[in-house]
């Protein structure tokens, strides 16, 4: 992940895009802090135009090893975490090489998609 390597900030708008959705285990770490972490910040420091973090209920790998914050199989340990974004197709292909520099054990996943409405809520005063 290089510092100069900021992505401008482009608006989304209606009509095709890409989503992103990465797919990791809540422990996974490097020396620099977790994985997930790490992924959150890049996306913030190259100007997605927004992500989502989510801790699903469960899951397995394919270690088939159930992991669940209910104690199935594997509790309290390698619980999933999952980041999702949607962005235009420019900036996915231009920050995919730096994310999947950083994403050493996890799943990375693109689809075409079709951006229908994009609206604010303008902030009440």
């Amino acid at each position: 992940m290089r510092g100069d390597a900021h992505v401008s900030r482009a608006i989304l708008t209606r009509g095709p895009a890409k989503k992103v959705t990465i797919h990791l285990n809540e422990d996974t770490s490097s020396g620099e802090g977790y994985t997930y972490e790490r992924v959150f910040a890049f996306l913030m420091s190259q100007g997605v135009s927004g992500a989502t973090l989510m801790r699903p209920e469960q899951g397995f790998g394919a270690h088939h090893q159930r992991h669940s914050r209910e104690g199935h199989g594997a509790e309290g340990r390698h619980l999933p975490v999952r980041i999702e974004f949607v962005e235009r197709s420019e900036t996915v292909d231009a920050i995919l090489p730096s994310l999947c520099a950083l994403v050493k054990d996890g799943l990375i996943e693109a689809h075409d998609t079709t951006i229908i409405q994009l609206a604010t809520q303008e902030p009440v005063l």
